[in-house]
């Protein structure tokens, strides 16, 4: 009888079920903003691995910088498209999805970053319980080798040198707990939004490159803080829209941003104290860009740099009359080690490399 009842009925029946609230994906008060420049295919896909996400957002607005425009058949139904006009960069088109955001989280995502299915959910349930925090970063894989970290947060050394934690390490080999970090990286971070909005959102005379690191050191002023969330996972492939990291593109804007990162944030006596180690490190850089032949490039960048500091130094005046946290507790936030990770790796790269010459060489001698 139930049966037949059901066949008769059969098309009111779905209706009813497909709409009930059992069957709608739960909504996150998230809005989630891709700037887009190109890659179709990666954008594609990260719109469905937002579509599988085990607490969907709120919205997702996809910021339209490229030439040829995007149309609402390159991206599913429901996306919201902003067009730019031009190619404003990362942080005038995140401020872009920003100012249009009614939610009260801002999730930042590149388009070639794709999140496992409880990445927002993850990410929501760090920040119910850290009231205290403003911003998240998540584990970072690296899409091709996903056993390989792509990221576990951004550090910030005092000489205003500048990495991804655990970049290219085994995942395996990586303490893997919740706790502070400098900064989130911007291909997958979640804020905030009043918080974002409180300090002004991303600069956007950075265009790109260094903004994460930015808005970080400025919530940290702030008196909010950042926090790694290891169950919050992307795999990310990494300079989708700019090329390689060793690209001219990313290395003027990546050197001419570190300086004004330092310039705009470091406070009080920090900034004159450490001074001389930051100026070394930017020679000891542009030496070693010009030993591959990009001298020009970085040369330029730092050239710009400076060229700006009155604007810069209107924005630091701006930003430290308005700093809430205590000279100790940016200290404590600060990377001290020496010599810092990324040099140390260097250094451990090189002397293997010697090894196996030696190596090499002994074992040519014996033929």
């Amino acid at each position: 009888m139930w049966l037949r009842r059901i066949l008769e009925n059969k098309d009111q029946f779905f209706q009813d079920h497909t709409n009930s609230p059992a069957r709608q994906r739960d909504l996150a008060d998230v809005t989630v903003a891709i700037v887009y420049f190109d890659g179709l295919e990666d954008l594609r896909h990260c719109l469905a691995c937002l579509s599988s996400q085990t607490l969907g957002p709120r919205r997702i607005l996809v910021v339209d910088n490229s030439a040829a425009g995007l149309t609402p058949t390159d991206v599913a139904e429901g996306i919201d498209i902003l067009r730019s006009g031009a190619n404003l960069g990362f942080a005038a088109g995140n401020n872009l999805a920003l100012r249009e955001t009614k939610t009260e989280f801002f999730a930042t995502l590149n388009a070639d970053a794709f999140p496992e299915p409880e990445w927002i959910e993850e990410m929501l349930n760090e920040a119910r319980r850290h009231p205290e925090a403003a911003a998240f970063g998540g584990l970072q894989r690296v899409d091709e080798q996903p056993e390989l970290a792509d990221g576990i947060g951004d550090h910030y050394h005092f000489s205003g040198l500048a990495w991804r934690g655990g970049y290219l390490c085994e995942v395996a080999d990586l303490e893997l707990m919740p706790r502070r970090i400098f900064s989130p990286c911007g291909a997958a971070a979640f804020f905030r939004k009043a918080d974002l909005m409180a300090i002004g959102g991303f600069d956007e005379d950075f265009f790109c490159y260094c903004e994460d690191l930015d808005a970080g050191f400025r919530l940290w002023l702030a008196g909010r803080e950042c926090r790694f969330v290891p169950t919050a996972v992307v795999r990310h492939r990494g300079a989708g829209s700019t090329g390689d990291s060793h690209s001219d593109f990313a290395v003027y804007h990546g050197h001419r941003n570190l300086v004004w990162v330092y310039l705009k944030n470091m406070p009080g006596i920090f900034l004159w104290l450490f001074l001389p180690v930051h100026l070394l490190l930017n020679l000891q850089m542009v030496h070693a860009v010009s030993q591959r032949g990009q001298g020009d490039v970085i040369r330029q960048a730092k050239k710009d740099a400076l060229s700006a500091i009155a604007r810069i130094w209107d924005k630091r005046l701006a930003i430290q009359s308005r700093r809430k946290a205590s000279l100790l507790q940016i200290w404590r936030v600060l990377d001290k080690s020496l010599p810092p990770e990324p040099w140390r790796r260097s250094l451990l790269r090189i002397k293997e490399q010697i090894r196996r010459r030696l190596v090499g060489g002994e074992s040519a001698s014996h033929l």
